[in-house]
């Protein structure tokens, strides 16, 4: 146990207050005894994994921090693929990196994707056309209630988009220990996605045949023109979600601004078209916030739905731009946004 610890160094925003209590947990014996600290101090317990997606307040957290650091790759030879079970605090880019380069389809598009392999059902985290959802068969969990094992299966997970159990308040409950997917030997590349197609479908590259591997470098390559280096900035990524809107919605904005780019999903009830608008387009084309900076915290120029922080700056200065970002998108076209990145104090 160690105690005072500055969580700026442990989030990718780099800001933030310090942690009261601190574990670093690397098996599960580690979880139960972080457990019953917790509840004989009557402390909350929070589960902290890359840091990636956390905006820590500036006077830190008064509880418990435990973080998780379990590790190991086991594999199992199923019909037509193969099941691999992740320990959670593997770093997710690196599990994809090995995947690809055991010629294991499917994950290659989430390539780059900082966090940890545990955060990724509870995010259910997506890029270029792909989601986690589709290859979770499995996640192993404790309840920091009880101490009790129990296993969720993709149903019991109730992903949805950027979201899924484990985001709700009797999900927080739960530590994941382990994550197994399916992912097959053979399967055809999902490069539907407008940044993918236009890549593969430049004359002088026709002649190309897309593999596991280049379609992993090619999404590195993507992100890199989207995202800021973490090395040299403050950043979460994706501060914001990009809204999903009634079809209704979607037609009355088309009519205020022609351009607006929507994509069709379906609703949660499965009924009902639903219309996934890109929230930088109207950060850039609607508030014209595109590279807006306010006392050190800006949005990233090249991609507006990311927030970055110079040295320096406070994350009540953070939550205080996302704010008027929130305040611009809701008077400009009725839609009150929500944040992506978790907010801990």
């Amino acid at each position: 146990m160690e105690e005072n610890v500055p969580l700026s160094k442990y989030t990718t925003f780099k800001i933030g207050g310090s942690a009261r209590y601190f574990f670093r947990i690397r098996k599960v014996e580690d979880i139960i005894s972080t457990i019953d600290f917790a509840r004989k101090e009557n402390l909350p317990i929070f589960v902290l994994g890359g840091g990636s997606n956390l905006l820590v307040n500036d006077d830190g957290f008064r509880g418990v921090i435990a973080k998780n650091e379990i590790l190991g790759l086991s594999y199992v030879d199923v019909l037509g693929g193969v099941e691999v079970a992740s320990g959670s605090g593997e770093l997710w880019d690196e599990f994809v990196d090995a995947m690809v380069n055991r010629n294991l389809y499917g994950l290659e598009n989430l390539s780059g994707i900082p966090g940890t392999v545990g955060a990724s059902p509870v995010q259910n985290i997506g890029a270029y056309g792909v989601e986690v959802k589709d290859f979770v068969i499995a996640v192993e969990t404790i309840d920091m209630r009880s101490g009790a094992a129990r296993i969720f299966s993709n149903s019991e997970c109730h992903f949805g988009y950027r979201d899924s159990f484990f985001k709700t308040p009797e999900g927080k409950n739960f530590f994941i220990i382990k994550v197994t997917f399916l992912l097959k030997n053979s399967s055809p590349l999902n490069l539907e996605y407008k940044d993918l197609k236009n890549y593969f479908s430049l004359e002088s590259r026709k002649n190309i045949v897309p593999t596991l591997q280049l379609v992993r470098s090619v999404v590195l390559e993507i992100r890199k023109g989207k995202f800021p280096d973490l090395k040299n900035v403050g950043t979460a990524g994706s501060f914001f979600k990009n809204p999903i809107i009634s079809k209704e919605k979607f037609e009355d904005l088309r009519r205020k601004f022609p351009n607006l780019p929507g994509f069709k999903i379906p609703s949660t009830s499965g009924q009902d078209l639903m219309i996934k608008i890109p929230l930088a387009w109207i950060l850039d084309n609607v508030c014209h916030l595109k590279g807006y900076v306010k006392e050190g915290v800006g949005l990233f120029e090249l991609q507006p739905i990311v927030l970055v922080s110079a040295d320096g700056t406070s994350s009540s200065q953070v939550r205080s731009l996302a704010v008027e970002v929130s305040r611009c998108v809701k008077e400009k076209v009725g839609i009150e946004i929500e944040w992506e990145v978790n907010y801990l104090s």
